[in-house]
């Protein structure tokens, strides 16, 4: 068998990793779809009580539209909202189901190589087919080749540390028990007692702070959540673009959740601690934890802490592999000015393809999240111009490939969780791209970190976390 006649490869079930599928059959090229996970989208249902701010029309991938179209899906109001949950039943369930045997579930990949040739060697290297290894339930191993081997794996599984080197704080392994890298879903019964009437420690300052801080905030002011009470951890102090834009926001249900983080605080409902970075997590008398920060200060004891300081991709399983990696953000060399967070919000990322994507080894790619590395500005709808790209270039279609099709709202698409809980908050007018209903300016009151009390003014900018 020539290397042309074997699959491609793609790691993961995920909405990216779906597309690229989706598109490689359009084109006649066989993928074989290896997912983790017991079902496809696993991910995505971790947090299916979150909705995002991107509605319907711009999270489903056109190629994908047509592969439903002759089982009768349709898409859902384009205008509306869907959660994790509605995304994942919804749209990616079906998807998977019309790709049939191409997709394996359970499916974990522990290495890509080239057949016979670890990293060192150089002979023939290009010539050889892709060598995946993949783990399944029981032990059971396979070894699959592949002509490309497309990365849609995410960072779902590799959450940051509460550590504000980078690294695990002193004792984060030991408080495992107190401790979620994730927003709580506080309508499951069980996940609502463990934090009503506790005080939660919130370490991180992007949308997922703010959303954990809005509803331990909802929480706190119900029934059966009095004493419920936030800290939130800031580990730089809080300035213009902290809370995004306001009332002034170009995403107004960005602004919305900013400005519900503010009111949890002006509130009583949470306190904010600023320039705080965690160097360690100890026990008191009463087994409560208590975060010591890298200037000695030590906070009073919480009950519950929830990490939320971003992702990172998990290289390891691609070691083998010549990557060209930016030292920062561990995206690819010619992606990572495109999307430098220091530089670039959700609306100002270029669309790009599978040139910005392309690596010292030929025919791996890294797309979707994994391929922005720690970088949190991604949008759902790159992601699937970056899979159209690739496919093209797989299936050889240069030109295709090197030609955008993709055209952003300006003001861009942000992914991430929302608050969108009620039904009166789904739709608005104004017709903005992740429409909410007008956000009401609040004052914050927060603690320096001398222990004064300090005003901040409304808030700038447009995806900034």
């Amino acid at each position: 068998m020539s290397t042309q006649q074997l699959p491609v490869v793609v790691i993961g079930a995920g909405p990216v990793g779906l597309a690229a599928a989706t598109h490689l059959v359009e084109r006649g090229i066989e993928p074989l779809v290896l997912e983790a996970g017991s079902r496809a989208g696993a991910a995505v249902r971790e947090w299916s009580h979150v909705r995002l701010f991107s509605t319907w029309g711009e999270v489903v991938d056109p190629a994908a539209e047509k592969l439903l179209a002759p089982a009768g899906w349709s898409r859902p109001d384009p205008a509306t909202y869907p959660s994790g949950g509605d995304w994942a039943e919804q749209y990616l369930r079906p998807l998977a189901d019309a790709l049939g045997d191409r997709v394996r579930t359970g499916a974990t990949v522990t290495g890509v190589s080239r057949a016979g040739r670890d990293r060192i060697v150089d002979a023939d290297r290009e010539r050889q087919p892709f060598v995946v290894h993949v783990e399944y339930g029981g032990g059971r191993e396979e070894r699959v080749l592949a002509r490309a081997v497309i990365d849609a794996s995410g960072t779902w599984a590799t959450p940051s540390p509460a550590g504000g080197s980078g690294l695990p704080a002193l004792g984060e392994k030991a408080a495992a028990d107190r401790i979620t890298y994730r927003v709580p879903d506080l309508k499951d019964p069980a996940v609502r007692a463990r934090y009503a009437g506790r005080r939660t420690a919130v370490i991180g300052s992007g949308a997922s702070a703010f959303t954990a801080l809005a509803y331990l905030a909802e929480l706190a002011q119900s029934e059966d959540g009095a004493g419920t009470h936030a800290v939130w951890i800031l580990r730089r102090g809080i300035s213009g673009s902290t809370f995004g834009g306001g009332t002034a926001d170009q995403l107004p249900a960005r602004g919305a959740l900013g400005l519900a983080a503010k009111a949890a605080v002006d509130q009583g409902y949470a306190d904010a601690v600023t320039g705080f970075r965690t160097e360690a997590f100890e026990r008191d008398a009463d087994d409560r934890l208590v975060l010591v920060g890298e200037d000695g200060r030590r906070l009073d004891p919480v009950d519950e802490v929830i990490v939320l300081t971003g992702f990172r991709p998990d290289l390891s399983f691609l070691d083998e592999l010549r990557l060209g990696l930016d030292e920062r953000l561990q995206a690819p060399v010619q992606l990572a000015p495109l999307i430098d967070p220091n530089q670039h919000s959700c609306g100002t990322v270029y669309p790009h393809g599978r040139r910005e994507l392309s690596h010292p080894e030929q025919g791996i790619f890294l797309v979707g999240m994994k391929s922005y590395g720690r970088a949190p500005t991604f949008l759902a709808m790159t992601g699937y111009e970056q899979v159209r790209s690739v496919a093209a270039a797989i299936a050889g279609d240069t030109e295709s490939a090197d030609r955008v099709e993709l055209t952003l709202p300006e003001t861009g698409v942000c992914g991430g969780a929302g608050l969108f809980d009620t039904p009166d908050t789904q739709q608005a007018d104004g017709g903005g791209c992740c429409a909410a209903p007008e956000p009401q300016l609040v004052k914050l009151v927060t603690r320096t970190a001398a222990g004064t009390a300090a005003e901040e003014a409304p808030a700038g900018g447009c995806c900034g976390s």
